[in-house]
């Protein structure tokens, strides 16, 4: 995992950095760093014609020492103040935003304004096709939400510093920054609250299977599906075999053992209404329960969903209709009190929302900063908020957040949620913790869907791609 570091958590590890080593000697790193990338995005620096708009600032400050670094190398630099840039760079028809003596630029430097800029900020028009680095940040993106005021321009490679920032991981900050390249200029970031997943995370963290190792050691009982809505039970049951299950027991209420979806389940026949606690006993000899997907929304189911969660003797995910059932955040927080005043050692929920059902629990959108909404929606239910999205947000009671960026529009057709359960039941069932397994699924997911066909991947191949991904990563 990689740090992310707020505006208020850097600004703490640079006064630390600060009293330790002159403030010009962390520029001139940063500003090296920044030459740095110019160098290999234009490929040498001799003749070449650079730009640099640059504030007042640290972001200003640092932009001029790569100015002068590229200046050094036979690049033929311009430094433009931010305040005074001209409404096109390179532009005919005048000397403002033109590199002196040639009539065009190769690359535009963005050291307007850095994370901390509050305000509104029309950039100067680029002319097509011209490369763009931002320092730090893309100027006018709120480097905590991502947001963008004004007209930034579209970076296409972000040179950040010591860490990761949360608007350029969520928000309009995503499609600004391009290629984000984290450059260590000798800044401690501490741990932060916030970490961004990674491929080795998952060869780190997930268990591997024990020599000895059998079906029940993670074993994961499902509560899903209905008459008539069997595809979703089928798709998490499919998930949680291929992230590693070793038995799944399916119990769909108003549904016999024989009227399940096929798929390898072990089915339960399970009563229409008050099903709690026999389901219960089908969860007796697993490690992990997933309940909601394609539940319905018939009477009486939230009476059993609260048994369920209160009362489960192993972590539970609760996803989908069942987050419905509930009710609201108030809802799902009495059942896991009531749950947590048993005293197991591993008990644990994940709630799995979209930005829809978040919407219903809380009141209101999550909004662009998805790390703050995904923390707030945990600490108001006790539970493990895997809120999903394009950036997906998963965070603790006690405030920690990992964040997922794997994912693309190809998760956006129906479906591939169950299969996101399924994994994170089977994660849990692995051993993981609820935080792990939530955050390392929220990461799997996103990056099997990568191997998957660009147009048309429908939620059934999602869980075979899962199961070669995560081969590749253990075999790799």
């Amino acid at each position: 995992m990689r740090p992310i570091l707020t505006i208020g958590e850097m600004r703490e590890a640079d006064a630390i950095a600060q009293s330790r080593v002159p403030v010009e000697i962390l520029v001139e790193r940063a500003g090296t760093a920044v030459a740095s990338a110019a160098l290999r995005l234009l490929g040498g620096a001799y003749g070449r014609r650079v730009v640099v708009v640059a504030g007042k600032g640290s972001n200003g400050a640092d932009g001029r020492v790569a100015a002068a670094r590229l200046s050094r190398r036979g690049a033929r630099v311009a430094v433009i103040e931010a305040t005074a840039a001209p409404r096109r760079i390179g532009a005919a028809g005048g000397d403002a935003g033109r590199v002196p003596g040639h009539g065009g630029v190769d690359l535009v430097i963005d050291a307007a304004y850095g994370t901390g800029f509050r305000g509104i900020y029309d950039a100067p028009e680029v002319p097509p096709g011209v490369p763009v680095i931002a320092v730090d940040i893309p100027s006018g993106v709120n480097g905590d939400t991502g947001e963008a005021s004004g007209t930034p321009l579209r970076a296409d490679v972000t040179v950040t510093f010591v860490a990761m920032k949360p608007g350029l991981l969520q928000g309009d900050g995503v499609m600004l920054a391009g290629r984000v390249e984290v450059a260590d200029i000798g800044i401690d970031p501490g741990a932060g609250s916030s970490q961004l997943m990674e491929d080795a995370d998952v060869r780190m963290m997930l268990p591997a299977r024990s020599r000895d190792a059998h079906k029940w050691r993670s074993a994961v009982a499902v509560v899903a599906g209905s008459p008539g809505m069997t595809g979703a039970a089928a798709l998490c049951v499919d998930g949680a075999y291929r992230a590693g299950a070793g038995m799944v027991r399916l119990g769909m209420p108003g549904t016999s053992g024989e009227g399940l979806p096929d798929g390898g389940a072990v089915g339960v026949g399970l009563p229409a209404q008050g099903w709690a606690g026999q389901a219960l006993e089908m969860a007796e000899r697993c490690r992990a329960v997933v309940v909601g997907p394609g539940l319905g929304r018939g009477l009486g189911l939230g009476d059993d969903l609260r048994r369920l969660v209160a009362m489960s003797p192993v972590p539970v995910v609760v996803d989908a209709d069942a987050l419905v059932a509930l009710g609201d955040l108030d809802g799902i927080a009495s059942s896991i009190r009531a749950g947590a005043a048993r005293g197991l050692p591993n008990y644990a929920v994940v709630v799995t929302p979209h930005d829809g059902e978040a919407a219903r629990l809380s009141g209101s959108l999550p909004g662009p900063d998805r790390i703050s909404a995904a923390r707030s929606l945990a600490r108001a239910t006790g539970a493990v908020v895997l809120l999903k999205g394009p950036t997906t947000a998963v965070a603790t009671p006690q405030g920690d957040v990992r964040v997922a960026v794997a994912g693309s529009p190809r998760l956006a057709t129906a479906g591939t949620g169950d299969v996101l359960a399924g994994v994170v039941g089977a994660f849990m069932a692995r051993g993981l913790p609820a935080f792990d397994a939530a955050s390392l699924a929220a990461h799997v997911h996103g990056r099997a869907a990568s191997r998957g066909l660009s147009e048309g991947l429908a939620a059934g191949d999602l869980a075979r791609l899962v199961a070669g991904w995560l081969s590749a990563v253990r075999d790799g």
